[in-house]
Parts: C-alpha cells; sequence; structure tokens
C-alpha cells in the first residue's frame, strides 16, 4: 500500500521521510523517527545533528524504542484497516542485516574518531536488542573491527573503551579470544591493561572480565610471563574496589596466574601481598564471603615464594588479620588461614613472629581448630598440630593460651 496516499496524523510520520513508522524510537533530542530512517541519517549519510533542525548536534546515538508510539499506531492502522509490513510485528533484530552490517564496518574504517566512537555506541544499542542481532553482528565481522579499534597507538581511550565494553557484551567465544590473544597485529593484552591503568571504573571493570577469560585460554607461555607492570595494575584493580564482580575476577586471575613461573614474584614486586592484607582487614565491610576466600588463597599462593613470606610479614597487621578469619569465615577460608600460618612458621619463624602469634590470639585460634569438629577441615588440624609442635618450647608454658585448652597442646 501507497502510505502517502493515506491521510496520516501528523505524530505518526516519521519526520525525515514523511512515512507511517514502523518501528518508533526516541532519540537524545527527545524526538521520535522511525528507525529504519533515523539509522539511515545517521550512520549511512554520517549526519549527526537533529534531522529536524539540522543544528542541534545528538550527544548520543542511543535509540530508545517508542512503546507508547507503537501501541498508538497499531491501534490506529486497525482502526482504519490499515496493514503495516511484518517488520511491525517483530522486535528490531529483523531491521539489521549482514550485508548492511558489512558495509558499514568497511566504512567505518575510515571514519573519524569522534564518528567512530558514535558508531560504536550505535552497535552497542543493536547489539543490545537481541541476541539474533549479536550473532548477526559477529558473522560480520564486528569482532575484527573492535579489534582495530583497541590499538592504543591509533586510537583515543574513549575509543578503546567503547570497544572493550561492547566486545565484552558480544560475549566472544574461546575460538575469538584465542584470536585475539595470538594476533601480534591486534595488541590485545596492552588495549586490556591501558584502559586498567588509564580507564573509569566501568571500562576497567570490562577490561578485569576479558582479562580473566583471556588468561584462560591462553598458552602456557602467555601464562608463565606475565610483566611485573600488568600486577600493578591487577593490584590496582584490587585495591581500589571498583566493583565487587571486578574484585572477583581480578582475585581469581591472580590465583591463577601465581601457580606458574616466577608469577608468584612479580606479583609480590607489584605490591599485592601488602594490598590483599589490607583488603582482608576490611573485610568485614564485605558482605560476601568469596572475596575473603580469594584474598586466603591468593596469599597461600603467593607465601609460597621467600619474596611473598617477607612481604606479609613486614606488614605490622598480618598475622592478626589472618588468624583473626580462622574459624570465623568459612571452611574454606579457615584451611588457607592456617596453611598460611603453617608455611610461615615452617620457613620464616623468628621468636618476635612466634610472640606476636601469641599476643595476637593465633596460638590460641590454633588450638580451637584442633578442638572444633566443624569449621575446619582435617587437613586444617593437622597443620595446626603441626605448628604447635613446631615451636612447643617457645608457647607450652605461655599464660596466653587459655587454661582450657591446654589439654589439647601437643
Amino acid at each position: 500500500m501507497d502510505y502517502s496516499e493515506i491521510e496520516v496524523p501528523a505524530p505518526f510520520l516519521c519526520p525525515i521521510s514523511l512515512h507511517l513508522m514502523r518501528e518508533p524510537v526516541t532519540v537524545s533530542t527527545g524526538i521520535t523517527y522511525d528507525r529504519e530512517s533515523i539509522e539511515r541519517w545517521l550512520f549511512s549519510c554520517k549526519n549527526f545533528t537533529c534531522p529536524v533542525t539540522k543544528q542541534q548536534v545528538l550527544q548520543t546515538q542511543d535509540l530508545t524504542p517508542n512503546h507508547t508510539l507503537q501501541r498508538l499506531i497499531q491501534n490506529w492502522c486497525t482502526q482504519n484497516h490499515v496493514s503495516l509490513d511484518e517488520t511491525t510485528q517483530h522486535d528490531s533484530s529483523s531491521t539489521i542485516e549482514k550485508a548492511q552490517v558489512v558495509k558499514l564496518l568497511n566504512e567505518a574504517k575510515r571514519f573519524s574518531h569522534d564518528e567512530k566512537l558514535k558508531f560504536l555506541k550505535w552497535i552497542k544499542t543493536i547489539a543490545l536488542e537481541s541476541e539474533s542481532n549479536k550473532q548477526c553482528l559477529e558473522s560480520a565481522g564486528a569482532i575484527d573491527f573492535l579489534a582495530s579499534t583497541m590499538d592504543e597507538a591509533h586510537s583515543t581511550l574513549f575509543i578503546i573503551e567503547a570497544g572493550i565494553e561492547l566486545l565484552f557484551k558480544l560475549n566472544p567465544s574461546i575460538y575469538q579470544l584465542k584470536y585475539l590473544i595470538n594476533n601480534e597485529k591486534i595488541h590485545f593484552f596492552e588495549s586490556l591493561f591501558h584502559v586498567l591503568r588509564l580507564g573509569n571504573q566501568e571500562s576497567r571493570t570490562y577490561a578485569t572480565l576479558l582479562l580473566k577469560s583471556s588468561f584462560g585460554v591462553a598458552n602456557p607461555t602467555q601464562l608463565s610471563c606475565v610483566k611485573t607492570e600488568y600486577f600493578v595494575e591487577i593490584s590496582r584493580v584490587i585495591r581500589d574496589k571498583i566493583s565487587q564482580e571486578a574484585s572477583k575476577a581480578a582475585l581469581k586471575l591472580l590465583v591463577d596466574l601465581c601457580s606458574r613461573g616466577r608469577n608468584q614474584v612479580r606479583a609480590v614486586e607489584a605490591g599485592l601481598v601488602l594490598n590483599l592484607i589490607d583488603l582482608l582487614i576490611d573485610s568485614n565491610n564485605i558482605s560476601e564471603k568469596r572475596i575473603c576466600e580469594l584474598i586466603l588463597i591468593a596469599l597461600d599462593r603467593l607465601c609460597g615464594c621467600a619474596e611473598g613470606r617477607a612481604a606479609l610479614l613486614s606488614h605490622g597487621a598480618a598475622v592478626a588479620a589472618i588468624s583473626k578469619k580462622i574459624l570465623r569465615v568459612s571452611c574454606v577460608a579457615s584451611d588457607r588461614a592456617v596453611k598460611i600460618l603453617a608455611t610461615v612458621c615452617r620457613y620464616s619463624a623468628t621468636l618476635n613472629l612466634l610472640q606476636e602469634m601469641l599476643v595476637v590470639g593465633a596460638v590460641s585460634k590454633l588450638c580451637l581448630v584442633l578442638q572444633v569438629d566443624n569449621g575446619a577441615s582435617n587437613k586444617a588440624k593437622e597443620r595446626a598440630s603441626e605448628i604447635l609442635k613446631l615451636h612447643t618450647k617457645v608457647w607450652k608454658n605461655s599464660p596466653c593460651i587459655p587454661v582450657n585448652l591446654l589439654s589439647n597442646y601437643p
């Protein structure tokens, strides 16, 4: 049907093409357009001003569906016996086609920085509309395009941040992640750490989550040769507490990396031990116990080297903070805390350390571990017994050990 022959209420006409709106969307200026027409105006014609005034620059290219107007149009069509195309009955995923996306991605390679940033925001809007749109974008080569935008030598920080956010929301497959981290022309890890260093909190969260996923599919060489400066940025994510999601991902990544090569030493050099102790002290304010468990697991890994144990003992509150978590958080936390104390007592014990353990109640906690039925594993009980036997001459007659626990002392 030729809609130009129908007397259509003005609010239902697209201000650009003067045809009946099929899928009304509202732009940042508050004006509503037909999606197909405004997308052509913005991205095919590269116009970033308001189509009505031709002067007001659109601050964002986000397109918000106008569901109220959509229902009014459908009601009007029903009352006037007008049948719209099937596109009105489907979501916006039907408006995106692979050929169209391929063409736009090729054109976008020649965009200026400002145009490219606006184009990335448009892709994000499209990707969030539906799962089919995500699949269409991926098959059209959006991942390759995003990778090209992350080269810090040729892109601004804002573009790299937008590219990383969009890449995360596209949820790349294992194959795609391997392609990104193994392509020497992309410098994927460098771009992620560039955002960790200079980006805003939201983009740093996305970068941290992508790092966790990427190192999860990395090869042994990439895993065992992590640069010290990378650990510095991981440490900053943990220290800054930008989000609980980012903290978890950073801690899990740290645990994984510190089981390989000389990564333990590099992590210690980056100041991670001291940051973890500070975070452990503040963990009473953290509602989720998993954070506390991950901190203790990471500290356990770092205490596997002499540098890690020295760093831990250089923190005046380390022994007290670790001891405090025994029998208070979870069985996992108790086991790891006891293991850390066992490692330190076995390889780095001094008279000052042993006296400190008495004062802060660490020895009493070890005795309690032997008494309780729940709260600590059998392995934790074995380690507690080992520590007490190892230093029995120093602690046996100490008044710091409660009388009711002397019978449990080895």
